[in-house]
């Protein structure tokens, strides 16, 4: 069976990428076209730890799209307290959808998972490995407020360590032209080495000062230091505000750079720059919705040309 599932960014050729971008563009203008592609259809979210933004985003495109939802938001809802493998529960719940979008702690896990689905399997987020579908909202986003993808300075600050969404933002990016990576974060959060071998040197340059490259930015995507992601407690009081961007340090960037930031915030965004027409987080999350019907779209093998 030639089941085709979305693991990480790279699973998508760049002209199947600026195919869903263009899709979703369309979606966006006319949501109310695609209400009935996918009647008849059924969608599995298994989300094995918390999410809000995710876990709506996908069940409002599905929903949007015509389709249904079954699923549970939380591991202690499914068999995994017994003990049953990852595999054998989408092996299972495979059998009943048409698509699933799975979200787990365990990096990996859905490389695993997709091993053993009968359906397309979508990465909703594997611990601190991948979120191609964040990475779909990012680029969508970048290349509705920016107006393209290529020649631009990204600077990605906060927890470079851990954050999947930069993981896989970086990977995605580095396939256009012109494209620049600053990468902000104290030492203990570097950047991985495993993501920064996959790029010419000449393309990132790393700093632990955000002020001193605020000024060179085209984009600043903004990460929170993420609790769950250390087992040192201490460690995490410690970096937790390391970057904070507010109404202030702004004042130094330019007029149309663009404030990013996967949500939730902590402390890393301040409230006064909600209103700044820099800060596009919240716009960022409606993009997401269209990025994933587009994706459904696909996945399905529905016409992505209407």
């Amino acid at each position: 069976m030639n089941t085709r599932h979305l693991i990480k960014p790279n699973d998508l050729s760049i002209e199947e990428t600026n195919q869903l971008l263009e899709l979703a563009d369309r979606i966006s203008l006319n949501p109310a076209r695609y209400a009935h592609v996918c009647d008849g259809n059924l969608m599995a979210t298994l989300f094995f730890e918390p999410s809000t933004r995710t876990r709506l985003s996908f069940e409002s495109a599905m929903n949007r799209l015509g389709g249904r939802i079954v699923g549970f938001a939380g591991a202690d809802s499914s068999s995994s307290t017994k003990g049953e493998t990852i595999s054998d529960t989408v092996k299972t719940v495979s059998n009943y959808v048409d698509i699933i979008a799975m979200r787990h702690p365990q990096a990996g896990s859905a490389e695993i998972a997709s091993k053993a689905s009968f359906v397309p399997l979508i990465n909703a987020g594997d611990g601190d490995n991948q979120h191609p579908t964040q990475t779909l909202t990012d680029l969508l986003t970048i290349k509705n407020l920016k107006g393209s993808l290529e020649n631009h300075v990204i600077g990605l600050c906060g927890d470079l360590k851990y954050g999947r969404t930069v993981h896989s933002l970086v990977k995605a990016m580095s396939n256009y032209e012109g494209i620049k990576f600053i990468f902000i974060s104290p030492d203990e959060l570097r950047m991985p080495d495993s993501i920064k071998d996959g790029l010419d040197k000449s393309m990132y340059e790393e700093t632990d000062n955000l002020e001193s490259v605020l000024g060179d930015l085209d984009v600043l995507y903004m990460t929170r230091v993420q609790r769950e992601r250390f087992d040192d407690i201490d460690e995490y009081e410690r970096l937790k505000d390391s970057y904070i961007i507010n109404s202030e340090k702004i004042k130094y960037a330019k007029s149309d750079m663009i404030v990013m930031h996967p949500l939730p915030r902590v402390n890393e965004i301040s409230t006064d720059l909600d209103d700044d027409d820099r800060a596009v987080y919240f716009k960022q999350t409606k993009f997401g919705m269209y990025m994933r019907m587009a994706l459904i779209m696909m996945l399905l093998n529905k016409d992505i040309n209407m």
